[in-house]
């Protein structure tokens, strides 16, 4: 536990935990939307399943990709270069946040209102069960975040809990905040570019330390609070969202 508290692993914490609840907001709005067509004095009770179920998928595949990055024995070479599992997943992951990054902007920017909503039967059992599924897509950007962010396990999962904590005492709030403020969230996804830059030169071998990752995302946050501030209020953007409820039906 000793280890856990040093002024390195509190920044990473504390970026981690930030950047988790902002990239889970899409979550949160997902899980909201699901819950919302189930009967009233059950929706409250799915959007805290939902967000549980987030969090327990979230850790299991933070500890399986965790022993993967220990696997430093060479499986094949290439270029004379020996490649590892932990360079394949440091590889396949910055690929991935690299990839969903750029989608991900794209849809927010250029894409089709409500053309990825979901049709599911309006039962508790269905809809926990949808957002279990979804979960585990939801989970894989935060968590190769939290491996390319933090080299300790332990500061992974709290700021894994913490993130939730807050997700479920103020989703409301959080969503609120960034949809009032949409650049706040592409901020983030370039963030996630930042970062899968980084696996990727990490799986090729060349490290890149975390203190200019952090220190290039603190000065970017910096920046977009001062815009926040100065910025004259006028007509508001709004970033389009694939997930959208469905139309009642008459």
């Amino acid at each position: 536990m000793d280890a856990l508290f040093t002024t390195d692993n509190f920044i990473a914490l504390a970026t981690l935990t930030a950047l988790e609840v902002v990239l889970g907001v899409d979550n949160v709005i997902f899980i909201s939307i699901l819950a919302g067509k189930l009967p009233a004095n059950q929706q409250a009770r799915a959007r805290r399943v939902g967000l549980m179920a987030a969090m327990v998928m979230r850790i299991l595949l933070l500890f399986s990709l965790a022993w993967i990055v220990r696997l430093t024995e060479p499986l094949f070479s290439v270029l004379g270069r020996g490649i590892s599992g932990r360079d394949l997943i440091l590889l396949g992951g910055g690929l991935f946040l690299l990839a969903k990054a750029t989608i991900e902007i794209h849809d927010k920017l250029e894409g089709v209102e409500g053309e990825r909503s979901a049709k599911v039967a309006p039962s508790f059992g269905a809809v926990i069960v949808q957002i279990m599924l979804l979960d585990i897509v939801f989970s894989l950007d935060s968590v190769i975040t939290a491996v390319g962010m933090a080299d300790s396990i332990a500061v992974m999962v709290v700021a894994v809990i913490i993130a939730v904590g807050i997700m479920m005492l103020s989703a409301g709030s959080v969503s609120e905040f960034v949809q009032r403020h949409p650049t706040v969230k592409v901020l983030a996804l370039s963030f996630l570019m930042l970062i899968g830059l980084s696996l990727v030169g990490e799986g090729l071998g060349h490290h890149i330390p975390k203190g200019y990752i952090y220190f290039a995302m603190g000065f970017s946050v910096f920046v977009e609070m001062i815009n926040l501030r100065l910025r004259t209020p006028g007509v508001p953007v709004e970033l389009h969202e694939p997930y959208t409820p469905d139309p009642p039906h008459h």
